[in-house]
């Protein structure tokens, strides 16, 4: 299957991080190496997850591996800047002054099905993925939103009501599972698993109110709330840390959000994805 490039990044140890004005933007100050950190042996065949407040070990040497996963969210499409995964693992490093290296496997367009067939398959790609995974310490998932596209085409057909996207949610439901089973399967319960929501699966703000019709916005945020319901509960059931993007891009749903996504109305801007960087530290911080 193909996918864009993968990238790759080694953040440096930090003592001190910029992220203000464009996502993913790191200063140096101080480097200072940590060879207290030392690896790990490699991952058993456990399929245990890792308590979601522990802190993993990092495996190779004293860098910290953070792998990305997901959709168009997780790529970094239409941003111009780096992406959510590399500006977390700025972050990290500055907090924990180690090296941080952030892969991110993202691909736009990309449904939970789709993810979760890629992580059991047997073509070059597909492997390459399943490595990655394999030797994470940190892994950062967004899926679900394009589950939800056959709604959206319901919706603007006029024939979609309260309860039309009930069984692409539950869908996107066990497909998330089925990532997620893949995942700890992969890593060998080492790894950190950390899930996000979303602010809207679809198209939000100055963008969405000029383009879609009547009772889009109340009938997207209703959608939305389901959606992430969904995704809370598959990463309880899996021991993943769940990451609220909701409220950080919307508050309690009053926000208008579109000062933190891009021109196309349905992607984070550099601010945007700065959020989403810090919010997903802040859940990695957070113990229960």
């Amino acid at each position: 299957m193909l996918r864009p490039a993968r990238a790759l990044r080694l953040v440096a140890p930090v003592l001190a991080v910029l992220l203000a004005g464009a996502c993913g933007t790191a200063v140096a100050l101080a480097p200072t190496p940590d060879p207290g950190r030392a690896g790990t042996a490699a991952p058993s065949s456990s399929s245990t997850p890792s308590p979601s407040g522990s802190t993993p070990t990092p495996r190779s040497g004293a860098t910290l591996q953070v792998v990305g996963l997901g959709d168009s969210v997780t790529s970094g499409y239409h941003c111009d800047c780096d992406d959510y995964v590399t500006g977390f693992a700025h972050l990290l490093a500055a907090r924990d002054g180690i090296a941080v290296k952030a892969t991110n496997d993202g691909e736009a367009g990309s449904t939970s099905n789709g993810l979760a067939d890629e992580l059991d398959g047997t073509d070059g790609d597909d492997r390459a993925e399943q490595h990655d995974v394999a030797k994470a310490d940190v892994v950062v998932l967004t899926m679900g939103a394009n589950d939800l596209e056959p709604a959206l085409d319901a919706f603007r057909q006029g024939s979609c009501d309260a309860s039309c996207s009930d069984p692409e949610v539950a869908q996107m439901q066990t497909d998330l599972g089925r990532v997620l089973d893949r995942v700890q399967t992969l890593e060998g319960g080492h790894a950190r698993v950390l899930v996000t929501t979303y602010w809207n699966v679809f198209t939000d703000g100055d963008v969405a109110r000029k383009a879609e019709r009547s009772g889009y916005l109340a009938w997207s945020d209703t959608l939305t709330r389901q959606a992430n319901q969904a995704i809370a509960t598959v990463a309880r059931q899996h021991g993943a840390t769940l990451v609220d993007l909701y409220a950080p891009f919307k508050g309690d749903g009053s926000k208008d959000p579109t000062d933190l996504l891009a021109d196309d109305g349905d992607h984070p801007d550099p601010a945007g994805t700065a959020v989403i960087s810090k919010a997903v530290l802040a859940a990695y911080e957070a113990r229960p």
